[in-house]
């Protein structure tokens, strides 16, 4: 059974890894025993990381890089072609939001910034798209391999205030079934293309919005939590299982679904 779920040796090239949660996913999988291509903009924390997995026994390489730059990304994947000999699995984890792409309480949706919103369409969704075509080309070479998403809750019920981030992760998700399709038809039922849509995780992108400076939840940090049959926020390490699954064979012929992880949050009843 640990054979099932056993990521040892794949080579996983994952985006925003420089990020609290994609920090914490590499780590994990890393130990697990997956070569570790991890990519991000932010070369001092990329490097403690591939720092972090080697001291943990682990094999693991850092790639600054743009998601929205195609020729950075075919750079990164000739590197990582180079070292590893193959991709066999993408983890596309690269996000974020920008405040005028939001609406505070004193605003109305009149007052979006439609530049911002644009922007986080493009970082969110084109930042997906496009590392998807330059790192899945040799999975479709091959006929297998296996690509996760990053949707969010966000992207499965509408919530205040965050109206571009929450369209560009609604687009993540349909996005993922469509390439489920596409993919299995074209290049064979071995590549697989899943998401996983978080609930509220406290990373440094929300830390502001749901924390008051002496660390005590804001209103909108005990509203989600009334809202969450758990009663609380999720924690990093409770989204790794989760991850490892859809990229082992444990999942075998599990392509196109969300896979959602939010302690009860979607299921809520009012």
């Amino acid at each position: 059974m640990r054979e099932l779920f056993s990521v040892t040796g794949k080579s996983v090239v994952m985006t925003g890894a420089t990020g609290v949660l994609g920090h914490g996913i590499s780590l994990h999988l890393g130990k697990e025993g997956a070569r570790m291509a991890i990519l991000g903009r932010d070369r001092e924390r990329g490097e403690r990381l591939a720092r972090e997995i080697a001291e943990a026994g682990g094999e693991a390489l850092f790639l600054p890089c743009d998601v929205l730059d195609r020729a950075s990304l075919e750079a990164c994947r000739d590197t990582i072609l180079e070292r590893y000999g193959r991709i066999d699995v993408l983890i596309n984890a690269a996000g974020g939001n920008m405040p005028g792409a939001t609406i505070p309480p004193d605003k109305t949706f009149f007052d979006l910034n439609i530049d911002d919103f644009s922007r986080v369409v493009e970082l969110n969704l084109h930042g997906t798209v496009i590392p998807t075509q330059v790192f899945a080309e040799d999975m479709a070479r091959r006929g297998e391999g296996a690509i996760v998403n990053f949707g969010s809750e966000a992207g499965l019920r509408p919530l205040t205030r965050i109206a571009g981030y929450t369209a560009a992760k609604a687009a993540i998700h349909q996005f993922t079934r469509y390439m489920a399709t596409e993919m299995a038809q074209k290049f064979g039922e071995g590549i697989r293309v899943n998401a996983i849509a978080p609930g509220f995780f406290l990373t440094e992108q929300n830390r502001t919005l749901l924390t008051n400076p002496d660390g005590s939840p804001t209103a909108r940090a005990r509203a989600i939590i009334a809202h969450t049959p758990f009663g609380r926020f999720g924690r990093p390490e409770e989204l790794y299982g989760t991850v490892q699954y859809l990229i082992s064979d444990a999942s075998r012929f599990v392509t196109g679904t969300v896979a959602v992880v939010d302690g009860g949050c979607d299921a809520f009843c009012i």
